[in-house]
């Protein structure tokens, strides 16, 4: 279960108020005292509660001389930020999308999309500056001060309680912080503290503005699969590719006979052979069936749901936000004990619980119920869940429908009819599906990168992609030895 999902039903965050109280700090970077709702060390622990979370709910990627490189630099840089007796931790997430954000107390985050669209070192290293900035800024504790922490979830105008948390599990515990969007003030604080914190370790921070330039050109949408791309997170404040490349002229300035770093051949070969796209050996939709490559299973959710896929769970709802269904796992020793164990954590009175098989094997469908009283009106209100725990060869599958109790007869066959498909995947052509990779290869002889692609067989209509991806028009002369980016297989 794979990259990022969101859940796709009108879910309503709501919060409980984490009490702190109120002080005043001095801003690590201006010097001037502001008021703090967390103390640093209040500010290291959120960190660190947060960071297992969203390494689960996106998944680690696995790239061992990447991680070992980010977390170098980061240690280099930090020593020499506003803020060196933190400890930086850069981690590396296996989605596709293009961002890059940094939680509270320390934690950088980079995905592998924002990797496989970088060039060189000096983009990478301007990346982690800027995101180091909003740490030692404290930008990201400041909008958690204005945050209401700790949720509920609103299925259908129905409140469900704190406790249902694996249903929801990325609407909950503090994944709302990818979502936080800064403001142009903030990403003009980090731009400066980016293009200070490259150039003391050595990078060329006009390389930075090249990226941002990038990133404008793209025209990405504001999400992708329900998460948000680096400009929707991270607004240009103005005028960015002229304010980071005067930045950086000053810092030149400053540091003479510095031998700027770009090294753009050794990160190009440090990325060679990434994962690019989704990564279909996760999980993949065909129409209305999901298949799982590597676990070896396929289900069908409803015709018209949204759908989306996690490395934790996989979330289906319908478009009005009725009804939720969500698969996931289960870690028991039995099929009994996974489904006792699954329902007493979600606080649910269980009403009926009968043995069946699923396409030949052992489950147990439960019927349960869950009350809680509404905040603003005080009445009780009810969701109904009906759960399928399916034994396949000793790994427990569970999924469950939620709805409320004035809507759950509606959907009582839907949830029937779609839990009821889960299944062993046997068919050749799923199983052995390969995700695209990014390629770096040699430029053969001096051309233009039209013609340099054409010689690879890249195809027309990926023509333009691909020299994006490479920062550079397809017009563009490129010698021969030059290193480019392609993607296949």
């Amino acid at each position: 279960m794979n990259n990022l999902f969101r859940l796709g039903v009108k879910m309503i965050l709501l919060s409980a108020i984490i009490v702190m109280i109120p002080s005043c700090a001095v801003n690590p970077v201006t010097g001037k005292k502001q008021i703090m709702l967390m103390s640093e060390a209040q500010e290291v622990q959120m960190g660190a509660s947060y960071d297992p979370q969203v390494v689960a709910t996106f998944g680690e990627y696995k790239h061992d001389r990447m991680q070992s490189f980010v977390q170098s630099i980061a240690n280099d840089m930090g020593k020499l930020s506003h803020r060196p007796n933190l400890t930086y931790h850069v981690k590396l997430l296996d989605s596709p999308v293009v961002n890059a954000f940094a939680v509270p107390g320390g934690y950088i985050y980079l995905t592998r999309g924002i990797l496989a669209q970088l060039n060189n070192e000096a983009e990478l290293i301007g990346v982690i500056g800027h995101e180091m900035g909003h740490i030692t800024a404290r930008h990201s504790v400041s909008q958690q001060s204005k945050q209401q922490l700790g949720q509920l979830i609103l299925i259908g105008g129905m409140i469900a309680s704190e406790k249902f948390r694996s249903v929801a599990e990325y609407a909950m515990q503090g994944m709302q912080l990818l979502f936080l969007k800064y403001s142009r003030d903030d990403e003009r604080q980090a731009d400066r503290l980016g293009v200070e914190y490259m150039s003391k370790v050595g990078y060329d921070a006009h390389k930075m503005a090249d990226f941002f330039q990038v990133l404008n050109k793209m025209n990405m949408d504001s999400e992708h699969g329900g998460v948000p791309t680096f400009l929707s997170t991270h607004p240009d404040p103005g005028d960015r590719y002229s304010a980071v490349l005067q930045m950086a002229g000053e810092w030149h300035a400053k540091m003479p006979g510095t031998n700027w770093k770009v090294n753009q051949d050794a990160y190009l070969q440090m990325i060679d052979g990434i994962v690019y796209g989704e990564d279909p050996r996760q999980g993949f939709v065909e129409g209305n069936t999901f298949y799982h490559p590597d676990m070896k299973f396929r289900f069908n959710f409803p015709a018209g749901w949204q759908f989306q896929n996690a490395p934790t769970q996989v979330t289906m709802a319908p478009s009005d936000g009725k009804a939720l269904m969500v698969f996931t796992m289960a870690a028991q020793k039995s099929l009994e004990e996974a489904a006792a164990a699954t329902l007493q954590q979600l606080e649910l009175n269980v009403t009926d619980s009968r043995k069946t098989t699923v396409n030949g094997m052992p489950a147990i469908v439960a019927m349960s119920t869950q009350s809680s009283q509404n905040q603003s009106t005080g009445q009780t209100q009810t969701i109904k869940v009906m759960s399928y725990f399916i034994d396949n060869n000793g790994s427990y599958f569970v999924f469950h429908g939620v709805s409320s109790d004035a809507d759950f007869n509606a959907y009582t066959n839907v949830f029937q009819a779609n839990m009821g498909t889960f299944s062993k995947l046997t068919d050749p052509s799923k199983l052995n599906v390969q995700p695209q990779k990014l390629l770096v290869k040699k430029v053969a002889r001096t051309s233009t990168l039209s013609e340099a692609f054409r010689s690879l067989g890249v195809p027309q209509n990926k023509m333009e992609e691909f020299a994006l991806l490479n920062n550079l028009e397809l017009n563009s002369t490129v010698q021969a030895g030059k290193l480019i980016k392609i993607v296949g297989k």
